[in-house]
C-alpha cells in the first residue's frame, strides 16, 4: 500500500487524508478543468472513495463532463479551493485535485487528457502520453 497521502485547502478549513494506491493520475486540458483551476489545466490524481477521508464542509457544483454525465466539483466555501471531483462516469473513485497536496512531489503526472485543447502557452509535457481527448476505457 501506498504512504498515507494529506493535504487541503488554502484557508485551513477541509482536509483530507488517502490512505490508498493511487489509480491513475494527470493532468486535464478540458475547458472546465482549464476554468475551475484558473489556469491552462488541471492536475488530478484518483483514489478509491473508500481511501478518502475528509474534514470540514465542502460545497458541491455539477454539471456534465466530457462523458455528458455529471461531474460534481468538490471545493471549500470560505476559499473556493477545489479539493475533489465525483462522478458517475469513474464510478467508486475520487479524484483530489494534486495542488492541494501538502507535499506537492508526492504528484506524479501518468498522462495528459483533452491535450488538444491545451492552450499555447501550458502545453502537455513531452515526457507522458497526450492523448487529445479522452483516451478509450482500459
Amino acid at each position: 500500500m501506498a504512504q498515507a497521502l494529506t493535504g487541503g485547502c488554502l484557508c485551513g478549513a477541509v482536509r483530507y487524508k488517502v490512505s490508498g494506491d493511487q489509480i491513475f493520475s494527470g493532468r486535464c486540458y478540458c475547458n472546465d478543468c482549464r476554468k475551475t483551476s484558473g489556469t491552462g489545466h488541471n492536475a488530478v490524481f484518483a483514489v478509491a472513495e473508500q481511501a478518502v477521508s475528509i474534514t470540514g464542509k465542502l460545497t458541491d457544483y455539477t454539471k456534465p463532463g466530457g462523458s455528458g454525465q455529471p461531474f460534481t466539483r468538490r471545493f471549500c466555501p470560505t476559499c473556493g479551493s477545489r479539493i475533489a471531483g465525483v462522478g458517475p462516469a469513474l464510478p467508486g473513485m475520487v479524484l483530489i485535485t494534486a495542488s492541494t497536496l501538502d507535499d506537492p512531489e508526492k504528484f506524479v503526472s501518468q498522462m495528459s487528457v483533452f491535450a488538444s485543447r491545451a492552450p499555447s502557452w501550458d502545453r502537455p509535457p513531452a515526457d507522458t502520453p497526450a492523448f487529445p481527448e479522452m483516451p478509450p476505457p482500459q
